[in-house]
């Protein structure tokens, strides 16, 4: 296929033309090995915009001619490419163990992905991590293609007024300005793919944009062949209601997996990033039905074990629901097509028994994918109280949620002088390959190069704040001279705090104003003084999120706090960077356990930035008090917990994080600051790197869920027929399953249980009779094994002993008898949550 159609408005020379080629692979976004030639090109609109390829579209014929006769600028250019042909052709480190996905493809669902600000298809941390899952992939070798959405306008940009509140703008994304080329078939037609909605067919049209060795696919409903309204399905992100939400995710779902079917790629894993994708999983089910003509259902046991769900939510009140009658307004067709009726498609996305309800996205991805995971540990914990009542009668502890805790893509994040310390210390490839043995290159930094380190990066900061407020003022337009109110804003030599996210309640943006006066003296102390700046937005439709932004806003253009708090306007990944690169340490404040990870305070780990955190998400599992500090959770009510966990924070800040960093030797090097920083660098960096995540997704998901997907899939999706048939087995006979009476002997040091189970018309081979006990001492883990099928039960009707010996002590009252579905091929309880207790 053709890559592209080139946009830019004159025709480059032919030994330019390759410049035309590297703009289009966002690697540039975080290899700036070319960051001198695009800045040669045209320094100016390098500086303002960090983007190669409006550089590009800037440029007109004189220069193009100054430049085609720049023969020193022509091997520079020679050089990139062939640093680039050379990443492109060699495998990545990783691409041998990603060979066990059978020479397939990964296909990652998601409905963001932040990636560079000349590509504005994001929100928030869900699009972020998407980008940075790409990265990695590409970095690493995996497989890996994205599927997303190209929005004409994408999220909002942030305004604030005189007072303080946000307003929202939404400039429009015009595809020829960005770094992404059309995706032409066979024919040499521009590639689109359709959709049948309610009364009629949509087209979407085909882009790409190149991440390295990774492409990521982006949907477009702006097609002249469409109407009015369907040209803006793919409008704003996050924008309209319910029922846009529901066409932007068939359009993710259904004609995203109608690209992959279009393109006819070898796609063995399935991976949805949140629920707003889960639809592509049905629509891999109804392809593969229809190749190999069987039914639905049993094209769904085929393709399931090949799909992976991973939720970001910790709450099930925020995932996306749709109306029944919505549903069938736009899912009766479909399912026609499928040969069932809806209420069977609607059941898919509704609790148990709650037929007529409204349609949970999360729950149809739970239920149509054999892997469900969390972004962190203390994530995967609570979200399997939150999948719980999808498998009722099972324990909390056996809900199938794993966790995979996320990671960020260092080289994005890294500073110019974080990158040359790294690279001293640890060598080039650091970020290339397994990054468990970076800390011993660490150890070797010294604390004079990890002390100016922060200076330099700090001093960064505040000339790119200045810069930024000084934008940010002259857009007022109210007469100010802006250059001259920021000069001396900020010092590049005291403590900086920092912290950015989304504006909403349970995040507690604003928990240091709980006490104004306290933040005040923090802030203005004359021997140890501190500076914090701020960023973020709230939802546009949220109101308490703007006020609570507003009072930042307020607090940073208070008289007596002039230069010690600045608030920067419209937060993007431009400004994310420079914030994680400069500021000493990261706050975060969310309510517990609402923060699913929070990857922010990773980003601030490779540049030497330190963390203050409510022990949730990420920070759960990586806090030590060798790495940063910790704002434990108090012993108060819930009306009075916010407060008392402020009071707390000042207190780490006034009590730990302060003095540690004025605490200097002779030559004014705080060295107890500088040991926290090498911890915090060689045993967290590498954790919460993109390199772990996606080894950890590569071992524990992505291969088991390739092989059993061979498995299912050969043959026609024949063990997809046989799956379907033992389960409706399975669910037709269970009700005459039941358990007699349990009896416990001791023989010398075993305990025996000895158990009698009628099966009725089920197969003992079809169950697994097991001994459960919940974790208690002396165990302190989940208890469960198999009991041995022993004699039948004289005059029964498919009537067993079933027995098992459990070494003393035990306390025979702990444990519980249970039949479970068993199948080679199945998992369970995901896949069929059928269960059956004993009595102790």
């Amino acid at each position: 296929m053709n890559p592209h159609t080139s946009a830019l408005r004159a025709q480059l020379p032919p030994d330019l033309a390759p410049l035309e080629e590297l703009a289009l692979d966002l690697r540039w976004t975080w290899s700036h090995a070319g960051d001198a030639l695009w800045r040669a090109i045209d320094n100016e609109t390098w500086e303002r915009t960090e983007n190669p390829y409006v550089i590009l579209q800037n440029l007109g014929e004189e220069r193009l001619r100054e430049l085609d006769g720049n023969a020193a600028f022509k091997r520079q250019l020679q050089t990139l490419v062939a640093s680039r042909q050379e990443y492109q052709s060699r495998p990545g480190p990783w691409a041998t163990p990603a060979g066990a996905i059978s020479g397939g493809q990964i296909a990652y669902f998601s409905l963001e992905f932040g990636l560079a600000e000349a590509l504005p298809l994001y929100a928030g941390g869900l699009g972020v991590l998407a980008g940075d899952f790409l990265k990695g992939a590409s970095d690493l070798g995996l497989p890996l293609i994205g599927i997303g959405l190209l929005y004409q306008e994408g999220y909002f940009r942030q305004v604030l007024d005189d007072s303080g509140l946000q307003h929202a703008v939404y400039p429009f994304n015009d595809p020829d300005g960005l770094p992404i080329s059309r995706v032409f078939d066979r024919r040499g037609a521009w590639l689109s793919v359709a959709v049948e909605f309610p009364g009629r067919t949509v087209r979407f049209r085909v882009w790409q944009a190149r991440v390295g060795r990774v492409v990521l696919y982006l949907l477009d409903s702006n097609d002249p062949w469409n109407s009015a309204s369907d040209r803006g399905i793919v409008g704003k992100l996050y924008g309209g209601g319910a029922e846009m939400r529901l066409m932007q995710e068939i359009a993710l779902g259904i004609a995203g997996w109608r690209l992959i079917e279009a393109l006819d790629l070898d796609v063995r894993i399935c991976h949805l990033n949140e629920g707003h994708a889960a639809f592509a999983a049905l629509e891999r089910a109804r392809c593969f039905a229809e190749r190999n003509r069987i039914g639905f259902w049993d094209a769904v046991w085929a393709t399931r074990a090949g799909n992976v769900f991973t939720t970001h939510t910790a709450v099930a009140a925020a995932f996306d629901h749709f109306s029944p009658e919505m549903l069938a307004k736009y899912g009766r067709e479909y399912a026609a097509g499928l040969g069932v009726p809806v209420a069977q498609i609607a059941a898919l996305g509704q609790p148990p028994g709650a037929a007529g309800g409204s349609f949970n996205m999360a729950y149809l991805a739970a239920r149509l994918c054999a892997s469900i995971n969390g972004v962190s540990r203390l994530h995967g914990e609570a979200s399997r109280s939150v999948f719980a009542e999808l498998y009722p009668r099972w324990p909390l502890a056996q809900v199938p949620v794993t966790h995979v805790t996320n990671g960020v893509h260092v080289p994005s994040w890294d500073s110019a002088w974080s990158d040359t310390v790294w690279t001293r210390a640890c060598g080039k490839e650091r970020w290339l390959g397994l990054p468990d043995a970076l800390g011993a290159g660490v150890a070797t930094m010294t604390d004079e190069a990890l002390w100016s380190l922060r200076g330099a990066q700090r001093k960064a900061l505040v000339s790119y704040a200045r810069r930024r407020l000084s934008r940010q003022l002259a857009q007022r337009a109210n007469g100010v001279d802006a250059p001259v109110v920021v000069t001396g804003l900020l010092d590049p030599n005291i403590l900086t705090l920092g912290f950015a996210r989304r504006f909403t309640e349970y995040k507690r943006p604003n928990l240091l104003l709980h006490d104004p006066a306290r933040l005040m003296r923090l802030l203005t102390d004359a021997q140890r003084p501190v500076q914090l700046i701020v960023a973020g937005k709230a939802h546009p439709a949220d109101e308490v999120g703007k006020r609570l932004l507003q009072e930042w806003v307020r607090l940073a253009a208070t008289p007596s706090l002039r230069g010690r708090v600045v608030f920067l306007e419209d937060y993007d990944l431009a400004l994310a960077q420079e914030m994680v690169q400069g500021v000493d340490v990261w706050i975060n404040t969310p309510r517990r356990p609402w923060e699913a990870c929070g990857t922010s305070g990773m980003k601030v780990l490779v540049n030497g930035g330190l963390n203050i955190s409510v022990l949730d998400g990420w920070w759960a599992e990586a806090f030590d008090p060798a790495v940063g500090w910790a704002v434990p959770e108090p012993q108060a009510s819930a009306d009075e917990i916010d407060a008392a966990q402020a009071r707390q924070l000042f207190a780490v800040l006034e009590d730990e994080v302060v003095p540690l960093f004025y605490e200097r030797n002779g030559q004014g090097v705080a060295h107890g600051w500088i040991a926290r920083m090498r911890s915090s660098m060689s045993l967290l960096a590498p954790r919460f790197s993109t390199n772990r995540m996606l080894r950890d997704y590569l071992f524990n998901l992505y291969i088991p869920a390739a092989t059993q997907h061979q498995l299912r899939t050969s043959s026609g999706g024949r063990a997809g027929t046989q799956l379907r048939q033992w389960a409706r087995v399975l669910r037709k006979n269970w009700a005459q399953l039941h358990l007699g009476a349990v009896t416990v002997t001791q023989h010398d040091a075993m305990v025996r249980f000895s158990l009698a189970v009628y099966l009725g018309a089920i197969l003992p081979d079809m169950v697994d009779v097991q001994l459960y006990a919940d974790a208690a001492p002396p165990r302190n883990a989940v208890f469960c094994e198999s009991m041995r099928q022993a004699e039948p039960i004289p005059g029964s009707a498919n009537g067993y002993v079933y027995t098992l010996d459990v070494p003393v002590p035990c306390v025979a009252e702990e444990f519980t008898p249970r039949v479970v579905p068993r199948h080679e091929l199945a998992r369970i309880p995901i896949e069929l949550g059928l269960i059956a207790w004993g009595t102790r």
